[in-house]
């Protein structure tokens, strides 16, 4: 799977699900992480993942990636493998559902595109409800294949616990063991 370094932002006045989005900033890193990772080689499965704003961005690609366009309406350019959100939320969320639900080709990638979400019950910059929520927003609008892991005691960082979890996670989503982490 191939990686890409986050270069873009968009701004944030608020971390949660009922925040105010900066949709043109979170189309534009979208946009040029998908860029980025369009020059791949076509035999190379691709995924998306990232912490905080970078999760933030990631879940929105996932979003346009089922919809099969950018907010602003410009085709989504790669088909996406996995999806990976650690201490993040989903922006866009009160458009989601209704997005999703007028067209069958986006509700069949939605459920179709593996999503692990991670979070810590002590995150002080994300909080686990906004979290929560955003997996809970996520599996309605039709992303079924979503893994929600929960750490206690975890604040806004990673742990060793944690990246083994991903890496597992991940082994097991491209074949590469026989787990399901």
């Amino acid at each position: 799977m191939a990686s890409a370094t986050m270069v873009r932002g968009f701004d944030v006045e608020d971390t949660s699900v009922d925040g105010r989005d900066d949709i043109e900033g979170l189309d534009a890193s979208a946009a040029h992480v998908a860029n980025l990772l369009s020059s791949e080689p076509s035999d190379v499965r691709l995924g998306i993942g990232g912490f905080s704003m970078g999760a933030a961005t990631a879940l929105h690609s996932a979003a346009c990636y089922a919809h099969g366009r950018f907010t602003n309406g410009i085709a989504y350019p790669i088909t996406l493998t996995a999806v990976i959100g650690l201490s993040g939320w989903l922006p866009c969320s009160r458009t989601l559902r209704s997005k999703m639900e007028t067209s069958q080709t986006a509700l069949r990638r939605a459920g179709a595109l593996p999503i692990l979400l991670s979070h810590g019950r002590a995150d002080e910059v994300v909080t686990y409800r906004n979290g929560e929520r955003s997996a809970e927003i996520l599996r309605s609008s039709g992303f079924q294949f979503l893994h929600f892991k929960t750490y206690n005691g975890l604040g806004h960082y990673t742990i060793p616990e944690e990246m083994d979890d991903v890496c597992k996670w991940l082994r097991a989503r491209l074949g590469l063991d026989r787990s399901h982490g």
